[in-house]
């Protein structure tokens, strides 16, 4: 369950609160979030629906990142940029940790390829973190396989997650070495904008109108929705891919849930990367 929208739906703590129960009911244990989030508000506002209810907290796994520093929220940036530096990581993981109001994360991610990141300062950082119990496990977002191999170089904690866009509409990863690498380590890889910020449905580029039409005839053939063929679509893919959903409305994200029940043929998974990238294999 994606949170990068926590701040935009408006909801009470009371009904966000409603929200993740009825997301663990349904077997939806981990939440991911970051330090930049909705203005570098959402969370606080995810640690307010937790100190409603303390005990949800052994029932999931928290996820944040940082590494990225936006104007706003009363800092002093003058521009947005990164930093992968120990000072940065630290406080930024200690933030996370008071505004949640927690005493671990379960995972901390790098949230983006700094060009001056030094592999060893930030290296050092992550591992006195995961030494000092704050964090479980560490990972990085959007990061090349020479990235991670350079940072996984300096660390002494295993990198467990690479988060990185992947969807019917961006399926670069599948052919560039991304996912191999994923798969090759055994690094989970976690897809965020699963369905292209929601160009896969409502889209009107060249791409976006073939993969609906071909999704329309492949709904009534397999009896899944669109939301189902483009889920199932990534779970087909053998890195063990973690879609992340960032829907605010319950019946979608039971739709979506509902996807890991699904079995894609494969032949319906080519004619949808058929339909995506407009021609057929070589």
């Amino acid at each position: 369950m994606g949170l990068w929208r926590l701040a935009d739906w408006q909801y009470s703590s009371q009904q966000t609160l409603a929200l993740l129960e009825q997301l663990l009911e349904r077997g939806v244990t981990t939440f991911d979030l970051a330090d930049i989030y909705g203005d570098y508000r959402c969370e606080q506002l995810f640690g307010d629906v937790l100190k409603l209810s303390p005990s949800l907290r052994e029932k999931m796994e928290i996820v944040s990142k940082c590494g990225i520093k936006l104007m706003g929220s009363g800092n002093d940036y003058g521009l947005n940029h990164y930093d992968s530096g120990a000072v940065h990581v630290m406080a930024a993981a200690e933030s996370s940790l008071r505004k949640m109001g927690v005493d671990q994360l379960d995972l901390l991610l790098i949230h983006r390829p700094d060009p001056l990141m030094d592999a060893d300062e930030l290296a050092g950082a992550l591992d006195r973190l995961v030494d000092e119990g704050k964090v479980r496990a560490v990972g990085v977002s959007n990061f090349l396989p020479h990235q991670v191999e350079l940072l996984r170089s300096r660390l002494q904690a295993p990198l467990v997650v690479n988060q990185i866009e992947v969807s019917l509409l961006h399926s670069v990863p599948m052919f560039d070495g991304q996912l191999d690498h994923c798969q090759k380590d055994h690094i989970i890889p976690m897809a965020w904008s699963p369905f292209a910020g929601g160009e896969l449905f409502n889209g009107s580029d060249e791409a976006a109108l073939r993969v609906q039409a071909c999704m329309e005839g492949l709904s009534k053939e397999l009896d899944m929705s669109p939301q189902q063929l483009a889920l199932a679509w990534l779970l087909k893919h053998p890195s063990s891919m973690v879609p992340v959903l960032g829907s605010g409305k319950i019946e979608r994200l039971s739709s979506g849930i509902a996807a890991l029940e699904k079995e894609l043929p494969r032949e319906a998974w080519f004619r949808l990367l058929r339909a995506a990238r407009g021609r057929d294999v070589d």
